[in-house]
């Protein structure tokens, strides 16, 4: 076979460009619609459902495969989260406290709004409540993604103002999984897992080089974690922040790390999490569901009450003369860019799946999620896309 370099050069800036992983996972929601409605139906929530057992001794774990991907495969997205955060805390957006204040307040409105839309519209159904958080999140690629379809026209300093927030967004849906989406309790297997956790704090004061160690101890506080009652995704978070910046050689296991997980969360884990959690089944649907308690809260939060916090929030601090636009926005682009942060997607899907059991449940949940980051993604591409015309 002929090596094509021009086919190969355009491969590879497809693969490179921001929108790609946002895209990437959009097909994979698609296909989970399709799979979920068409004669693969039952196949497709047959393997979903298959039970996966590893065992040591008499101590093991039996999921469906699901959940496998809920708890293992989003441990490893949290672990690169984790690397982001540590980065971004250490050396980047988050270093400086000024710099922090907008986006900060902006991110802090951002989740209280639509917890508030949220609650109030599904307030007849108390049962409901436990998915508060739901509509809080803000999908890191998908976001970003929609604003890199506009190109230039969008100033650098928007952009960078985007992923502040979201950062900030998942930092605070990082703590309400740790605070708020635990089961019972185990201290037993709590304090099992502060052994693990103890010997990468070590590797960290010592400097140490070598992956393989942190990875081997943050797998084992996974499973100690995950037997705990604590959502094992924390473990990812901390096993991160024990990664040094810098080995006693000068050299950054996190910045190489980082580097190498990003493509297979990317391209790999974030659409596998989407194929299986976006399967939403429409047959049935009535215009009645759609306006259901649960998925109107849901979808409300996403779309109005992001606009509500992030708009209004950056509005006040602004007015207040506690900090300034972005060089180069204007407050159209900040409309716009409350409207992406309405795209929930990955994280609230994933939250969705730590609030409610069942599938009739479940169904719900994935529809109030994709209709409210589709109708922020479209709304807020088109005003983004006003805003940034000439003479604005």
């Amino acid at each position: 076979m002929s090596y094509d370099p021009q086919t190969t050069g355009f491969f590879t800036r497809l693969i490179r460009h921001e929108a790609f992983a946002g895209v990437l996972m959009m097909l994979a929601a698609a296909a989970a619609l399709i799979l979920a409605n068409s004669g693969l139906s039952d196949s497709y929530h047959g393997v979903l459902g298959t039970k996966f057992t590893v065992t040591f001794g008499d101590t093991g774990l039996s999921k469906p495969l699901l959940l496998w991907i809920n708890d293992g495969l989003m441990a490893i997205f949290f672990f690169l989260i984790g690397l982001e955060l540590k980065r971004e805390m250490l050396e980047g957006r988050l270093k400086n406290p000024r710099d922090v204040l907008l986006p900060g307040v902006a991110a802090i409105g951002g989740m209280l709004a639509p917890m508030a839309v949220f609650l109030a519209l599904t307030r007849s159904n108390p049962e409901l409540a436990h998915g508060w958080a739901i509509p809080a999140a803000t999908d890191i690629a998908f976001a970003v993604g929609v604003l890199a379809l506009l190109g230039r026209r969008v100033p650098p300093a928007l952009k960078i103002f985007l992923l502040t927030l979201a950062i900030l967004d998942d930092m605070g849906a990082i703590l309400i999984i740790a605070l708020f989406y635990g089961s019972g309790i185990d201290t037993g297997y709590l304090a099992m897992a502060a052994v693990p956790l103890a010997g990468l704090v070590a590797l960290n004061l010592r400097g140490a080089h070598r992956i393989a160690p942190f990875i081997l101890l943050g797998a084992i506080m996974w499973f100690f974690v995950l037997k705990s009652g604590i959502h094992p995704t924390i473990a990812g978070v901390l096993t991160a922040f024990c990664i040094p910046l810098k080995d006693r050689f000068g050299k950054s296991p996190l910045h190489s790390l980082e580097h190498s997980l990003h493509p297979y969360v990317n391209f790999m884990i974030a659409p596998i999490f989407a194929l299986a959690n976006a399967g939403v089944d429409l047959s049935g649907l009535a215009l009645a569901d759609v306006v259901a308690p649960l998925p109107l809260g849901i979808a409300a939060g996403l779309f109005i009450g992001k606009q509500i916090g992030v708009f209004g929030a950056t509005y006040a601090v602004v007015k207040l003369g506690l900090s300034k636009l972005p060089h180069g926005v204007n407050w159209m682009m900040v409309w716009g860019l409350s409207m992406l942060a309405g795209i929930g997607f990955t994280m609230s899907l994933f939250i969705g799946s730590l609030s409610y059991e069942g599938d009739q449940m479940m169904n719900m949940v994935r529809l109030g999620v994709l209709l409210g980051s589709a109708v922020a993604a479209v709304a807020g591409y088109t005003v983004l896309r006003l805003a940034a015309r000439p003479g604005r």
